[in-house]
């Protein structure tokens, strides 16, 4: 079976570094150390897992000082590994203002991204915020999708305030909002959103715009209610991804396999949806 991993970071000393100060706590949330590896060592774990997959930009430069893992990094990082990247997400800071729609628009041209990722919580922003609008109204006059986290997130968890960070940025109902007001802009919801899960399946049911990939969790400690949206009023919605380096390879697959989902659900959730919404080319698993 053909495995799409959409939420991909590139795992590499210049990834961690972009995390600037939240990397510390993600070291402790994750129980391991949180430090960047060799470029070729990532892309050797993909290809044995037999995924393909979508790397991450990072960019939370406004609020934290951190340089980006950025848009030309990503794309270039994909070029050098073809069979393995099928494309890159970038990343602008809504903070940037005027400058993130520029960089929008220069990635897409230039980087050939496959849409923009962002992180409410660590980018101190809500997406429904009406002062970000026109950066999100320019991409979806792009025609490129969005990913957007929902829920907690283990960046800045157990530090002094959160390191400022508020989790109630990244409540399903801005992603609503958002999904209301542009209703051409393709919307991926990241992650399961706890505490918020019973809100963002109200939402992926309601706005056909909005999409959910489940990665940053173990599918063993899905909700019962989850368990059973998967595989009937959620499963043209759902997507798979691993949130590497997170959880390992092995672990989310294995676990996955353990729900005991039907063979055309797992061939939704781990391919199809993706090829759908997001315009892969459909092709047989080696």
């Amino acid at each position: 079976m053909r495995r799409i991993d959409l939420h991909c970071y590139p795992g590499t000393d210049e990834w961690v570094r972009s995390q600037g100060p939240f990397a510390e706590a993600l070291a402790r949330y994750w129980k391991k150390p949180w430090v960047g590896r060799a470029e070729e060592d990532v892309v050797a774990d993909i290809r044995t897992a037999g995924m393909e997959a979508v790397l991450v930009a990072f960019d939370i430069e406004s609020s934290t000082g951190a340089p980006a893992c950025g848009n030309t990094s990503v794309a270039a990082m994909r070029d050098r590994h073809p069979d393995v990247f099928l494309g890159a997400w970038g990343a602008v800071d809504p903070l940037a203002g005027a400058a993130a729609v520029a960089e929008a628009e220069r990635a897409a041209r230039e980087d050939g991204v496959l849409g923009f990722h962002f992180h409410p919580i660590m980018g101190h922003f809500r997406v429904d915020d009406p002062q970000w609008r026109p950066l999100f109204a320019r991409i979806s006059e792009l025609g490129l999708p969005v990913m957007i986290d929902v829920g907690t997130t283990g960046m800045g968890a157990g530090l002094p305030g959160g390191l400022g960070s508020r989790i109630s940025n990244a409540h399903p109902l801005a992603i609503d909002n958002l999904a209301a007001d542009l209703p051409d802009l393709t919307i991926i919801a990241a992650h399961p959103g706890y505490p918020w899960i019973d809100e963002m399946t109200a939402v992926a049911l309601h706005k056909g715009n909005v999409f959910w990939e489940l990665s940053g969790w173990a599918p063993k400690h899905f909700p019962p209610g989850l368990r059973t949206d998967i595989r009937a009023r959620l499963q043209d919605k759902i997507m798979f991804g691993t949130d590497h380096p997170s959880i390992p390879f092995d672990r989310l697959l294995n676990e996955w396999s353990d729900l005991g989902y039907s063979e055309d659900v797992m061939n939704k959730v781990f391919h199809a949806n993706a090829e759908r919404v997001l315009g892969f080319d459909r092709v047989a698993a080696a």
